[in-house]
């Protein structure tokens, strides 16, 4: 097992220093940075005090190897939305913590567009083809030939074609020919 640490604090805006500041008593960011990589050993000690610095349970901090997991695929920037060239882990809410089914996509946003504001992060639920039409009027992320992807309100399906509507002001319609899926958005995770 590995941990999650690294994850957790960047998925809270924390540096390596602002994490080592946050500890009881405060810690060196170099120590921080070895127990991430598990250059040093993670006691249970060091799990507790972490945790409480980070406001997570201890367990959350453990990385379970053989469970698939939440990942942020692309970002949404004022040019639309970019891949990412390595995934990143996602931390995830403990609302979906014991949920079946494939784990969910996330999109996150780097610059203000249309009601997304950066730093927000937009889990996407992938639906299988027969439901996309159950998605009408919903935000979607579709997949792109050449590793890209639209984003946008679903606005149209037919046969095999996908309409979407991206997010800023006066963008045209994008549409999408026989996309291999469709994630629709359920929830927005905006920090405060």
């Amino acid at each position: 097992m590995t941990n999650r640490i690294r994850d957790i604090r960047k998925a809270k805006g924390l540096t390596l220093a602002d994490l080592a500041a946050a500890c009881d008593p405060p810690t060196t960011a170099q120590t921080i940075g070895r127990l991430e990589t598990g250059m040093r050993q993670l006691s249970l000690g060091w799990m507790n005090k972490i945790a409480a610095a980070l406001g997570v349970e201890p367990a959350s901090l453990m990385r379970d190897e053989t469970g698939a997991r939440a990942q942020i695929v692309a970002e949404l920037g004022a040019t639309g939305p970019e891949a990412l060239s390595t995934p990143r882990e996602a931390v995830l809410p403990h609302e979906l913590a014991g949920e079946d089914g494939p784990p969910p996509l996330v999109l996150a946003i780097t610059a203000s567009i249309g009601e997304y504001r950066a730093g927000d992060l937009l889990w996407l639920r992938p639906i299988a083809p027969s439901a996309v039409q159950s998605a009408i009027n919903r935000d979607c992320l579709v997949p792109r030939s050449g590793g890209r992807f639209a984003f946008g309100r679903l606005i149209d399906r037919r046969d095999t074609l996908v309409g979407l509507l991206p997010p800023g002001a006066g963008q045209k319609q994008v549409v999408v020919d026989n996309p291999a899926w469709v994630a629709v958005a359920f929830m927005l995770v905006r920090p405060l």
